[in-house]
């Protein structure tokens, strides 16, 4: 009815209409197939989902921690600040106070003195009280 009204009061709508009158509405996203197949699989495509989420952020994670965020320049130098300061302190020295005396991040220092310990630059003695000392390897008090 509200059809017939609105043809009798434009007559520009009954052409428009006429012109689109093989015309097909596509399918969208809220098609019934669509749909169903979401519903129908939902206890497969949910856990895929998740698992790829985490295996992202995993990956993310990973990628982040192996990358270098110190040029190789740098990092010798770093390694050339800690030894001159381990050849003064022969008897060995903590991370904080390596810290202070080399101005460098903690944490940043504990991954170079691991590193140097697997080329055998360095060695670390960790006592009862759980106080982890390096001092370069060979040199004995």
């Amino acid at each position: 009815m509200f059809a017939a009204l609105a043809l009798a009061s434009f007559p520009q709508l009954e052409a428009a209409l006429l012109f689109f009158d093989g015309y097909v509405a596509p399918l969208s996203s809220t098609a019934p197939r669509y749909l169903e197949l979401l519903e129908e699989n939902t206890n497969i495509l949910y856990p895929a989902i998740a698992v790829l989420v985490v295996g992202l952020i995993a990956f993310g994670v990973i990628a982040a921690w192996r990358t270098e965020d110190v040029d190789v320049i740098q990092k010798a130098e770093m390694k050339r600040e800690i030894i001159r300061e381990m050849r003064r302190q022969v008897h060995g020295l903590t991370v904080e106070q390596l810290a202070r005396l080399t101005s460098l991040p903690p944490l940043k220092l504990v991954r170079i003195l691991e590193e140097m310990q697997e080329q055998g630059i360095t060695e670390s003695r960790t006592d009862t009280s759980r106080v982890t000392t390096w001092r370069l390897k060979g040199l004995t008090t």
